[in-house]
């Protein structure tokens, strides 16, 4: 199973505004929508292992950070990334994109 991973803050206008489509997009192009709020500790302790892993010292990470992780629950492995900030359609085709390598 392919997942993407959201990373936000609970704190971030464009996190919050790319929350009205993300999970929409991840969805229609059938893959597993998976929403961590960096300030819920349980979501992301769960999840901490597969950020660490792309930012070892969260350098570099965008508000929001996209992960595409195949077998986020095990032995994962990071598929690609998106970050930052985009419109709808933008999100929906560099996701297209990345998605359309593996």
């Amino acid at each position: 199973m392919v997942s993407i991973i959201k990373f936000s803050s609970e704190d971030c206008g464009t996190c919050h505004r790319m929350s009205h489509y993300d999970s929409t997009v991840s969805r229609e192009l059938n893959l597993e929508f998976i929403d961590v709020p960096m300030q819920d500790t349980t979501i992301y302790r769960k999840y901490r292992k597969i950020l660490l892993a792309q930012y070892p010292n969260k350098e570099g990470m965008g508000w929001p950070t996209y992960l595409i992780v195949r077998d986020p629950s095990a032995e994962f492995e990071i598929l690609g990334e998106i970050k930052g900030g985009m419109s709808k359609g933008e999100f929906r085709e560099k996701l297209k994109d990345l998605i359309s390598r593996f």
